[in-house]
């Protein structure tokens, strides 16, 4: 990356704030640029501009991780969220998933895991760890049959689905089904038309509902 990423922490625990920067201080590419400890005052003095990353906790005072992250979402849709909190509870997950977040991890995790989501994530990528994602596949098998695809997706188109929600890049994914990086760009527009969403979280979830993540 040419200019460091733009980092803000919203957490009610000045440790945890303490702990994150001394993770991430010593990489040039990353910049924490602001702290905050609850979201009205992260709301109150968002800057765009000097913003690329938001890093925050779900259970806070007033405003939860949660309201920040659909608060973000739908006024500033490019603007990346990463959510690292304690919860692993099915529910708290999925609404995290729901709200559109770009990444989940536990907050017992190491630094090369949190390095690996933030960067992922700026180079227009998700990160739910695998811990997360088995979570969601729990609870999908306990709620629900798999159902079918109300556009059926094409075996290969499922099978580019599958790596996707796998966290594979499109090169990754070219290089593993031996397809060229074009083909597998065409099958995912196609694919994300047939699921009718716009995101990849929005693919992730339709993989998850239709039974394309059972293998983490």
């Amino acid at each position: 990356m040419e200019t460091p990423v733009k980092i803000m922490i919203v957490d009610d625990h000045q440790m945890f704030i303490d702990g994150i920067k001394s993770l991430l201080r010593k990489e040039e590419n990353l910049l924490v640029t602001s702290e905050f400890l609850c979201a009205e005052d992260a709301l109150e003095h968002l800057d765009i501009a000097a913003t690329d990353l938001i890093i925050t906790d779900i259970s806070m005072p007033g405003i939860n991780g949660i309201e920040l992250t659909k608060t973000i979402k739908s006024t500033f849709p490019d603007l990346k969220v990463l959510v690292l909190s304690m919860h692993n509870d099915q529910e708290v997950v999925s609404e995290i998933m729901m709200s559109e977040a770009d990444g989940y991890i536990l907050k017992n995790t190491g630094k090369q895991e949190l390095l690996e989501a933030v960067f992922k994530i700026m180079d227009n990528g998700t990160y739910y760890s695998k811990e997360v994602l088995s979570i969601m596949v729990n609870k999908v098998k306990k709620e629900q049959k798999i159902q079918e695809e109300t556009s059926p997706l094409t075996n290969r188109e499922k099978e580019v689905l599958q790596l996707i929600c796998q966290e594979y890049s499109s090169q990754e994914i070219a290089d593993k089904l031996f397809i060229g990086r074009r083909t597998v760009d065409t099958h995912r527009q196609n694919i994300l038309q047939k699921a009718k969403v716009k995101t990849i979280v929005g693919l992730i979830k339709f993989g998850m509902k239709n039974g394309f993540i059972s293998d983490l």
